[in-house]
């Protein structure tokens, strides 16, 4: 890919993504360039990703075709004035943050601003990512299957109608927090037996991903795997059933309520 990528912060969630991107191979790393507010972290993003930095964030806006916005909700106003001018005209801008809408960056920047509104997570870092993503108007066929293939360079990704994307960060943004707790439990619960920390870990994480890999090239329900595992006055049941009596279900479900209602609080903020 030919186009020069840019970053405007350095945060957890653009470091997920430079990783992913600069070990997919899918650019030079001399065609990604990120900003941040420190010197500190300047160095330390070049010397971990041996890409371009700079402290400026125009200069990050006129060197890209691709302009990835990873900064806070509350910071997206003061950034487009202030690089308003640098961003050249066919300049594709990329929000990561939540409650940000299409609307709200077209009427910042420009009517004609070719925006996609994005809500990746952090396993992008192993390239792994789940990327929910839209475009305005502006994004010809061509752009929408390079920003695709961006996202994808770091895990998978999925266009979907921008009204859909409020519900995004609860069930892939944010829950890898929610699988970290589990994994965590499931270590807890192996140490109590007796088995040492670092391989209840390795059990746990392995199993998880196993489980997740057999949702995705299986194609089977979710439900129907789990039965597969359940034998009739098994083990396994048993502990099922634990988990339903303690609404364990319905306790992420309201988990991923908290999550989308502040996601859309924090859109509003501005």
């Amino acid at each position: 890919m030919k186009q020069s990528i840019g970053f405007i912060g350095c945060g957890n969630m653009a470091q997920a993504i430079i990783g992913g991107i600069v070990n997919s191979g899918l650019v030079d790393k001399t065609s990604v360039m990120a900003s941040a507010k420190t010197r500190g972290t300047v160095e330390r993003i070049k010397e971990k990703y041996g890409i371009r930095t700079t402290l400026d964030n125009g200069e990050v806006a006129a060197f890209a075709d691709v302009l990835f916005l990873a900064v806070k909700p509350d910071q997206h106003q003061e950034i487009l004035s202030s690089i308003k001018e640098n961003v050249k005209p066919d300049t594709i801008v990329i929000t990561m943050a939540a409650g940000i809408t299409l609307q709200w960056m077209e009427a910042v920047l420009t009517p004609d601003s070719k925006i996609v509104r994005t809500m990746p997570n952090t396993p992008s870092l192993v390239g792994e990512g789940m990327t929910a993503y839209c475009v305005n108007g502006r994004v010809g066929e061509g752009e929408r299957e390079m920003i695709h293939a961006v996202l994808e360079s770091f895990g998978k990704a999925e266009e979907m109608d921008e009204s859909l994307l409020d519900a995004i960060p609860a069930v892939s943004g944010s829950s890898p927090a929610y699988a970290f707790m589990f994994m965590e439990a499931l270590a807890d619960g192996a140490v109590k037996e007796g088995i040492p920390r670092k391989q209840a870990y390795n059990l746990a994480a392995q199993a998880l991903l196993g489980a997740a890999k057999m949702v995705l090239e299986t194609g089977s329900h979710p439900g129907e795997l789990k039965d597969a595992v359940c034998s009739p006055g098994g083990a396994t049941i048993e502990a099922v059933i634990e988990l339903e009596k303690s609404g364990f279900k319905g306790s992420i479900v309201r988990a991923m309520d908290a999550c989308t209602k502040k996601a859309k609080q924090l859109g509003r903020e501005d």
